[in-house]
């Protein structure tokens, strides 16, 4: 795969480890940046069909991008198996676990997608879509539901490569695919006069050239290696089984920023837009902990593949640092632009005001968020998915009476014409922000540290020279 250049060994000494980190995580990172970007253009695009349109398009992709992050697991699990195949020695292997993730995705998709377009018209209308949006979201919906197939074997296709120690070709896949997007849909919305359809239908068609490209390189590297391509139920049952815990976790997490974005809306509707504002910023800021986080899965895997605990050990330790080193440096640049960032987004004051304080509970937590974002890679490469799960769970079990303290504070406070105080929504905010930046990825950190080093059964100390079964 990916010219079928051998693999080095994660090496011991710090500048060829950060070499390595860098490597992987630079372009992991632009693979990650490619598609909200060529969103963001989508959205451009059908701006300029109208206000119900563009509504009708953020309807729909927030559905769409919900099924497909449900299932990101398809890519997490994956990059474990065929890190840890790799480390033992078994390209092969790590090949063959891929194709079996890709064949499940595959099957995944197809029921995914006839899901959905039986289910769009009920999901419009639980979204609380009007008369002249819902229509505009329905044919979103359904243009762009066979594209879940592609999508979800880009999923795999990403994870197979990434535990094969590649994240250049997934940046070359995702930026091809993010350009044949925006000229798809530019010829569909406008020169077919398709509208909100054209863009789905343009985003289905980029997603299924770029499984086609997965599918090529991937099928080309297992023919080098002798691989069968074609699927077994117990390699499929298998992929199935080590990603059922992830998604379990994804869910939890889906639920836990749901009911933040719920809670915010409670707050006040200058606390709503301010909280988007924010909330927007620390996502950008998780595109960067992210790729360090795809870096360590792929790492943290080989070595464990490769049956070496002691420098596990020594691996772990360092990445920790990158993440609480990088959150810093990005905790810095968001706290000392805090003050005029919201400027960018409105002109309301009281709404910059609050997000402006918001933004600095945000800055002063993102260390720890990165530490975070580090240990889940680390855990996920050690295929630590049924603990993730139960952690996604207690974790989310402990935030929501947090959540439900600051609405019934809310609800305590005296109101100016139907509305909280701006003082009060700042205050609200911040308490907001402390819970899911403070204690909800705290209880994240303290979950993942336990398991990464202090429990009797961590994962360096458990994991090491397991790879996947023939």
């Amino acid at each position: 795969m990916a010219g079928g250049a051998s693999v080095v060994p994660p090496p011991d000494d710090p500048p060829s480890l950060t070499r390595r980190v860098l490597a992987l995580a630079v372009p992991a990172l632009g693979a990650l940046v490619a598609e909200p970007l060529f969103v963001l253009i989508d959205t451009a695009m059908v701006g300029h069909l109208g206000t119900e349109s563009l509504a009708g398009l953020a309807l729909g992709s927030t559905v769409l991008q919900t099924i497909v992050g449900v299932f990101v697991f398809l890519a997490y699990s994956t990059t474990a198996l065929a890190a840890q195949a790799l480390g033992a020695g078994r390209r092969d292997r790590a090949v063959r676990s891929g194709i079996e993730a890709m064949w499940l995705a595959a099957g995944l998709g197809l029921v995914a997608a006839a899901a959905l377009m039986a289910a769009g018209p009920a999901l419009v209308r639980a979204l609380g879509a009007g008369p002249g949006v819902a229509p505009a979201a329905l044919d979103y919906i359904r243009a762009s539901s066979p594209g879940l197939v592609g999508m979800f074997v880009v999923l795999a296709g990403t994870g197979t490569l990434r535990g094969l120690l590649d994240t250049r070709t997934p940046l070359v896949v995702a930026a091809g695919g993010a350009a044949l997007n925006v000229a798809a849909n530019a010829v569909l919305i406008f020169g077919a006069d398709l509208g909100v359809a054209g863009s789905g239908a343009g985003t289905a068609l980029a997603q299924t050239l770029m499984a086609a490209a997965y599918i090529r390189v991937v099928a080309r590297g297992a023919r080098g290696l002798g691989v069968p391509l074609r699927p077994s139920m117990g390699g499929m049952w298998r992929a199935m089984l080590d990603g059922a815990p992830l998604f379990v976790r994804t869910v939890a997490l889906r639920v836990a920023l749901l009911a933040t974005v719920s809670t915010a809306a409670a707050i006040g509707v200058q606390a709503l837009a301010a909280h988007q504002i924010v909330n927007s910023l620390w996502n950008l800021t998780a595109l960067v902990l992210d790729a360090l986080a795809i870096a360590a899965q792929a790492l943290v895997g080989y070595a464990l593949g490769a049956g070496d605990p002691g420098r596990l050990r020594d691996l772990v330790r360092r990445l920790a640092v990158w993440g609480a080193g990088a959150g810093a440096v990005l905790g810095v640049l968001v706290g000392a632009a805090s003050p005029w960032l919201p400027a960018l987004f409105g002109d309301d004051p009281g709404m910059r005001g609050i997000a402006s304080a918001a933004l600095l509970v945000a800055a002063v937590c993102l260390p720890l968020g990165g530490v975070v974002f580090l240990l889940d890679g680390v855990l996920i490469g050690a295929s630590q998915g049924r603990f993730l799960a139960g952690a996604g769970l207690v974790t989310l079990i402990a935030y929501l009476p947090a959540l439900g303290g600051i609405t019934a504070w809310v609800r305590s406070r005296p109101d100016e014409g139907g509305a909280l105080a701006p003082a009060d929504q700042t205050t609200a905010m911040i308490l907001l922000w402390a819970a899911f930046a403070g204690l909800f990825m705290g209880a994240r950190g303290l979950c993942n540290a336990w398991r990464t080093w202090w429990s009797p059964r961590h994962a360096l100390a458990n994991s090491a020279g397991r790879a996947p079964a023939a």
